[in-house]
């Protein structure tokens, strides 16, 4: 069976592209998130990821053990939030898609 030039440049644009694929997730990069106190009053969150890159406009929410929002946001331009620490207990979900989650509980935030 003879192969076009046509059917030929297909198969090897469709492998450069796979190969393209594997060599994005070698470079793919971890979700990273520290909280830590100000205060007794306020909480402050700094996320990023692993390649020293920062993450303005990501999600970052507080949400309390029954699974309510208790403070919707986005980090910064400088990927920072901060927040009025909740009166109930709570965890911290950054959240930069599938795969890159990070989840803080309050007993793991530093006292100030």
């Amino acid at each position: 069976m003879t192969r076009s030039p046509l059917h030929t440049r297909l198969l090897a644009s469709a492998a450069l592209l796979l190969s393209a694929g594997f060599s994005a997730g070698a470079l793919a990069h971890n979700p990273m998130c520290e909280c830590k106190a100000i205060d007794a009053e306020q909480i402050k969150c700094t996320g990023g990821f692993s390649d020293g890159s920062g993450a303005p406009g990501v999600t970052l929410d507080v949400i309390g053990y029954d699974e309510t929002i208790l403070v919707p946001g986005k980090l910064g331009d400088d990927s920072t939030l901060t927040f009025k620490k909740p009166g109930s207990e709570f965890y911290v979900l950054f959240d930069a898609g599938p795969g890159h989650v990070v989840e803080i509980d309050q007993a793991d935030i530093e006292a100030p």
